[in-house]
């Protein structure tokens, strides 16, 4: 087995001093799934890249999608074309670099009386879509009357159902999807750091030449030097812009996305649905192991983007749609047991709503080199990151005499996937539940471990063999921190929790129950005092409570 690169916080004072001391060819601002492609792809080319992140790696827009890599069927209405087919034709290009990670997803469009799809523009809009993303084989469109969709879906409501379009996406992790990205970008000698925030620009000769970073975890301030910059901050671009005096002409328009999710057995769904909502929207239920989550909103966003929550309101919309669309489910607010709501920096458009702005990304390059770029979809990450890294290896080539080259990302397998193909993942799967059901772990727990690590679950099932608890489920927590800590810089118990695992989202009453124990081994590995774990603590319960709990006490505070 080849371990993975180590990447840890252990050694955190060995990169400083490499940002402080060596320089570097470009330094991209933003350690989301946009910033971790640029990372890749810069790196895989020859130049030498620091990626800088102001709080976690994926802390921001990067795991608060509705988590689907995915075509943009919607946007076939729109009459974008281009995107259809770009993001599209992606959608295969990235499962096959992490088919542990971008799995497989059938996904059941239903035709309803009086709903956005007929029968016909959605046969005709599915066939489109199918040949703008090359779709082959049994993932080609196929289109059901209504008794072979409450086959599929029996939740589905009989009295208005005309039928069902029945087409190919693909479901992931966005946050682990970035953290791979990153860590796959350390094989080509890209330095990368976390709670490393940039907070002024350096200059020579009125050119950007470097950046101040601020180490939020010490309080230093470091000067890294660079011959180019790229801003990939995601919602916090416009903010950056501002820094470098260089925020005129498009801007940024900020939309709330929010998610809910339930226990499984209340919305047990037997696989993903994208359905109308009455006020002409549209919206996804997708089942994940033990939970179904629904969403998303979209609405207009101008308060804090460092604290955004699901409020009252988004949870009353989203489970009001899905009661809609499934009238014998019936759910109530108790019914949620947690929840996510992101930011999409989009590109404002006057005059268009928050659901009709184009999700085309946009690069913007200041008078004084700053190259910044927004807006885009999860799906299109590695085209993004061609697109803008392109412009800097012109530069490269053109103003230091560089020889750089062509972007091959399609070609690089991310960090834990060596697998040929998704029936390798499924053997891979059954593998693993083989080596851990003796000790009382199930098939989900074998899933879960491959499609978040792919084959670095190896390394995290050795280290449970060191750990001796009678609790094999915390046994194999602490191997998976063990790697974290080790492997994915993990500081914090948000870290973990949330960005590497996605316990919080997926099995929240784990977090509950093991919050202890993480903490009491993140304080031996780096020597933390009482009153910083007290600090992860209370910062651990307010994250779910805020996820969690939706009473109207809540709202009044």
């Amino acid at each position: 087995m080849n371990r993975p690169i180590r990447f840890s916080n252990l050694e955190r004072t060995e990169k400083l001093q490499c940002l402080a001391n060596e320089p570097f060819d470009l330094v991209v601002i933003g350690g989301g799934i946009t910033g971790g492609g640029i990372a890749l792809d810069a790196a895989s080319r020859g130049l030498k890249v620091a990626l800088l992140e102001k709080g976690d790696f994926a802390s921001g827009t990067s795991s608060k999608s509705t988590k689907l890599i995915h075509g943009g069927l919607r946007y076939l209405k729109q009459f974008d074309f281009w995107l259809v087919k770009e993001v599209g034709s992606e959608r295969a290009i990235v499962h096959k670099l992490a088919p542990h990670l971008v799995l497989p997803e059938k996904m059941l469009l239903p035709l309803i009386e009086g709903g956005s799809y007929g029968k016909w523009l959605t046969s005709i809009g599915l066939k489109v879509y199918d040949v703008l993303a090359q779709v082959t084989g049994d993932d080609k469109r196929q289109m059901l009357d209504q008794k072979e969709a409450l086959k599929l879906e029996p939740l589905l409501p009989k009295k208005i159902l005309n039928g069902a379009g029945y087409y190919a996406e693909y479901r992931t992790d966005d946050a682990r999807l970035t953290i791979e990205n990153i860590k796959t970008s350390l094989e080509f000698g890209a330095l990368a750091l976390n709670y490393a925030k940039v907070t002024d620009f350096v200059y020579e000769e009125e050119s950007v030449a470097g950046v101040v970073m601020e180490d939020t975890l010490s309080g230093k301030n470091i000067r890294v030097n660079t011959k180019y910059v790229i801003s990939a901050a995601g919602p916090w671009v416009d903010e950056l812009r501002s820094v470098n005096q260089s925020k005129k002409g498009k801007r940024l328009h900020l939309t709330k996305g929010v998610h809910l999710v339930f226990p499984f057995e209340k919305l047990p769904v037997k696989q993903s649905v994208y359905f109308d909502i009455p006020d002409g929207r549209m919206m996804f239920a997708i089942p994940r192991g033990k939970i179904t989550y629904v969403g998303t909103t979209d609405t207009n966003y101008n308060l804090d983007k460092d604290d955004i929550r699901t409020d009252l309101a988004d949870a009353i919309y989203l489970i009001s749609a899905v009661n809609n669309m499934f009238p014998d489910i019936e759910l109530e607010m108790d019914d949620i047991i947690s929840s996510w709501a992101g930011l999409r920096p989009l590109i404002h458009e006057e005059g268009k709503s928050a659901s009709e702005l184009s999700r085309k990304d946009e690069i913007f390059t200041s008078d004084t080199g700053l190259i910044s770029i927004a807006g885009g979809k999860l799906t299109g990450y590695r085209k993004m990151a061609e697109r803008v890294v392109n412009r800097i290896t012109k530069k490269l080539e053109e103003e230091h005499q560089m020889t750089v080259k062509d972007c091959h990302t399609d070609k690089i397998a991310l960090c834990g996937s060596d697998f040929k193909k998704f029936k390798h993942v499924k053997k891979y799967i059954e593998k693993v539940h083989e080596q851990i059901r003796t000790d009382g772990f199930t098939r989900y727990d074998a899933w879960y471990l491959v499609t978040t690590y792919g084959k670095q679950t190896q390394q995290i099932l050795e280290d449970y063999q060191l750990f001796k608890n009678k609790d094999n489920t915390l046994r194999l927590i602490r191997a998976e921190l063990k790697f974290g800590i080790e492997y994915e810089m993990v500081c914090t118990p948000m870290d973990f929790f949330i960005r590497r695992t996605g316990r919080l989202y997926f099995d929240i009453n784990n977090v509950r129950e093991y919050l202890e124990p993480v903490l009491d081994d993140l304080k031996k590995a780096y020597g933390y005092d009482s009153s910083q774990i007290q600090v992860f603590k209370e910062k651990m319960q307010e994250e779910l409570d805020v996820h969690s709990n939706f009473s109207l006490e809540r709202e009044k505070v």
